[in-house]
Parts: C-alpha cells; sequence; structure tokens
C-alpha cells in the first residue's frame, strides 16, 4: 500500500502535543491590526485575548487527523 502524504496546508496549522491531542491558533486574529481602533481592526483587547492555542473541537477532529495523516 502506498504511504499517505500529510497535507502541507495542515501541518501549518495544527501542532500535536505529547500525548495526541490537536491544538490550533484562535480564529479571528489574522486580518485586525492591533494598532488602530478603525471598525475593521479591532481593539488591542480582541487581539490579546485570541492569542494562544486551543484544543480542535471534537467534530472537526476526525478530518484534522486524516490531514495530518494520523
Amino acid at each position: 500500500m502506498p504511504k499517505n502524504k500529510t497535507h502541507s496546508g495542515a501541518s501549518k496549522r495544527f501542532k500535536t502535543t505529547g500525548t495526541g491531542k490537536l491544538r490550533r491558533m484562535q480564529v479571528g486574529r489574522k486580518s485586525g491590526a492591533a494598532f488602530a481602533s478603525a471598525p475593521t481592526t479591532g481593539s488591542r483587547k480582541k487581539h490579546r485575548q485570541k492569542s494562544g492555542m486551543v484544543e480542535v473541537s471534537k467534530p472537526d477532529l476526525k478530518a484534522a487527523k486524516k490531514l495530518l495523516g494520523r
């Protein structure tokens, strides 16, 4: 049987913990600059709150693992 290739986009977005759980960055941060106060950019507070990693939700876990070849 051929080997499964890891989806390169998924490998950049998901990280696996030591116990095997999948982590991802929080959504809604990339497009909002933290330094402007225009309605589209959001506040520094929002930008700060969106920092860090969160666990992948249970319904998305199966698809994410498949993309990573696990």
